[in-house]
């Protein structure tokens, strides 16, 4: 049994680590609640791309939805356990939080190692989109209409992919290509977009990795943090055998 001169030098420290964690696993409550809503908006709106990716790839938003609730119910769980200032509770937190942290540094390892293949995958199901297009709202040629409107590109190296198609044999360049808006190309390769959809889709992506990976590397540092500071109140209750009345 601690002396009560012991106890009185330790709580204003655990009261520190409590605030601390508190705050902490508010932000990270806020996280799950983002990685939930951007789950749900990729799954109303950005289905279709994931879909020229690879048709595994349409899971993605689901992921995202999943982990933001798992993040969310943890938060609320690290919440209850630090008002509550139990010490076991506290140790399953810290596990919880650094079973996360393993799965996210395994993701990005994988993600990492195949981005080859990721770029190969979206090149070969966006030519089979192209051969397979037909302007009628099939789902993955809404998502060369959509990619090739935003990117101002047409085709998938350049516009005379579009010549080895069925739809270009019939009614030419689709008007996703027109360089204006509400032009009607048909076969006039001078009123489409000339540059190909890949590289600029690669580009973007390309572009972005330093920005994912920065995010990454902090929400990673961000959850080592949690881990320490659950950890350190859970010993210190422990050793202490802290009582909140």
């Amino acid at each position: 049994m601690a002396s009560p001169s012991r106890r009185l030098q330790t709580k204003p420290v655990i009261t520190c680590f409590k605030s601390v964690l508190l705050i902490y696993t508010f932000i990270f409550w806020i996280t799950g609640v983002i990685l939930l809503a951007v789950g749900i908006w990729g799954k109303v709106s950005l289905e279709n791309y994931f879909s020229l990716l690879n048709e595994k790839a349409t899971n993605v938003p689901f992921v995202l939805i999943g982990t933001g609730t798992v993040i969310i119910l943890l938060g609320t769980f690290g919440c209850f356990a630090t008002c509550r200032a139990s010490a076991w509770m506290l140790k399953l937190y810290a596990m919880f939080l650094t079973l996360i942290f393993l799965v996210e540094l395994v993701a990005a390892i994988v993600g990492f190692v195949f981005r080859h293949e990721i770029k190969n995958s979206f090149k070969n199901n966006y030519d089979k989109a192209l051969k397979q297009y037909n302007a009628t709202g099939d789902y993955r040629s809404d998502a060369v209409d959509k990619i090739q409107n935003t990117l101002h590109c047409c085709g998938v190296t350049n516009y005379r992919d579009w010549k080895d198609t069925n739809y270009y044999s019939e009614k030419g360049f689709p008007k996703s290509c027109c360089k204006l808006e509400g032009c009607s190309p048909q076969r006039d390769a001078d009123k489409v977009n000339n540059e190909g959809c890949f590289i600029k889709v690669m580009t973007i992506i390309e572009s972005e990795m330093g920005v994912v990976a920065g995010i990454s590397f902090g929400v990673a540092c961000f959850q080592l943090i949690g881990i320490f500071l659950a950890y350190c109140l859970s010993r210190a209750i422990t050793n202490n055998q802290y009582e909140i009345v």
